[in-house]
């Protein structure tokens, strides 16, 4: 039995997939120690693994909660705030676990297993939850603000690329990164992006071809497993309004801004409006509700039901539409529910995720600020749309025919298990920690 550790950093969207990657370890015979922030230690002891905190609640509640991890020109700037503190209390945390038959997993964010693969050859699968991340020149992401347009020649948006990769990702996460990498005895580096993030053993990438097709300039090895379909992470006991609702009446239509900071009251007014100018029922999900007062909401209407959570892979078959943020994890159970998308994006990846989404032929974006009438004009085009439909209808196909996407990325992290135990890594806990100058956290 070998033992995954997997650090899984950022909001849930980024947790989740590994969270599902991991059951499908621990279905296999695999010991599961998953890193994550505080609020996610439920779900993981849901699935029996062991579990160590990456900061403290206060602080990614404080993070989640700030306006600036929501706005383009400061949320990148704000989220390497609330990482950097944990680089060196992490990495005492992972040295103090290995042994020499482990293996590494790490999401985006996760230097502090990178620095163990790069000093101590403790193999390490790197994670991407979307292909925005990848910074591609080739396909280069859409973003609110520094989009490289694609007509652009080749060597221009190459240049474009690392210059935002030195000027702008370097200038914000360099220092703190190469001053723990002196310490540690290691040289400096530029392009952290770009470059020096992605695992030199392999790099799995969380989504199929037809949503990203691979670019040339890609880290290699690299490996596209599909969408980790996994959307089981809460208790959910049987709800007998819900369940009437989705049996009385036309189906309806979901609307999410998942994590994203917003102003959930307006929000909920937008979708009252868009469902009175449509004539459409709707179920919104949102983490600002009462249910102890949905019982009064009811009596007003019977056009929406509010719901903190639903699992969407059983819900979403059983609807009409999804209405949401962008998040790649919601897109693709939205794909394997065979129904038409309007992505609002906010910030960060989303907007990559709705361009592919529109792209794929199965829905529309709309991007914030937003305002009723113009979502309810874009769900009307999505679901008046006989050519969205059958892509819907066809992308559906597609993914029941797939490989389930947590059990190929298993499959393809069990592949290091067998050099980790060929390749002794390390020669002990004691010498790990020394060497970095004291316990971990």
């Amino acid at each position: 039995m070998t033992r995954v550790i997997i650090t899984a950093i950022g909001s849930a969207g980024d947790v989740h997939p590994l969270l599902g990657i991991g059951a499908a370890l621990a279905a296999r015979g695999h010991e599961i120690v998953f890193c994550s922030h505080p609020p996610f230690e439920a779900a993981a002891a849901r699935q029996g693994f062991a579990f160590k905190p990456i900061g403290t609640a206060d602080e990614y509640a404080a993070a989640m909660a700030s306006p600036a991890l929501w706005n383009p020109r400061t949320s990148f700037r704000t989220l390497w705030a609330v990482i950097a503190p944990t680089l060196q209390p992490h990495f005492h945390t992972l040295a103090s676990l290995t042994d020499d038959d482990t293996v590494l997993v790490g999401s985006l964010w996760a230097f502090s297993a990178r620095l163990m693969q790069e000093l101590y050859r403790v193999p390490l699968v790197s994670v991407q939850v979307s292909p925005s991340t990848l910074l591609s020149a080739h396909a280069p992401p859409t973003h609110p603000r520094l989009t490289i347009p694609r007509w652009l020649p080749l060597g221009v948006k190459v240049a474009l690329l690392r210059l935002i990769e030195t000027q702008v990702l370097d200038r914000v996460c360099g220092p703190e990164l190469n001053a723990l990498r002196a310490q540690l005895g290691l040289p400096p580096v530029t392009r952290i992006f770009g470059h020096w993030l992605h695992s030199t053993d392999g790099v799995l990438c969380l989504f199929p071809e037809w949503f990203a097709q691979p670019q040339p300039d890609w880290p290699e090895p690299h490996r596209q497993s599909g969408f980790p379909l996994f959307n089981e992470t809460q208790a959910h006991e049987p709800d007998a309004q819900l369940e009437a609702f989705l049996e009385d009446g036309e189906r309806p239509v979901v609307f999410t801004a998942g994590s994203t900071l917003t102003d959930h009251a307006h929000y909920a007014e937008t979708v009252n409006a868009v469902l009175r100018d449509t004539g459409l029922r709707g179920i919104l999900l949102t983490p600002h509700t009462q249910q102890q007062a949905e019982a009064k909401t009811q009596a007003e209407t019977a056009r929406l039901l509010t719901r903190r959570y639903v699992p969407m892979r059983t819900l979403l078959p059983r609807c009409r539409a999804l209405v949401h943020h962008g998040g790649i994890g919601t897109a693709a159970l939205a794909y394997a529910a065979g129904i038409p998308q309007v992505v609002t994006p906010f910030a960060h990846d989303q907007f990559d995720n709705a361009q592919r989404v529109t792209a794929s032929g199965c829905g529309v974006r709309l991007d914030a600020p937003l305002q009723a009438r113009a979502l309810a004009r874009a769900l009307r085009d999505a679901l008046g749309s006989p050519s969205i439909e059958t892509q819907c209808m066809r992308m559906q196909d597609r993914l029941a025919a797939a490989p389930d996407g947590c059990d190929t990325a298993a499959r393809y992290i069990e592949g290091f298990m067998r050099r980790a135990a060929r390749e002794p890594t390390i020669a002990g806990v004691s010498s790990l920690v020394l060497a970095v100058g004291g316990q971990g956290a």
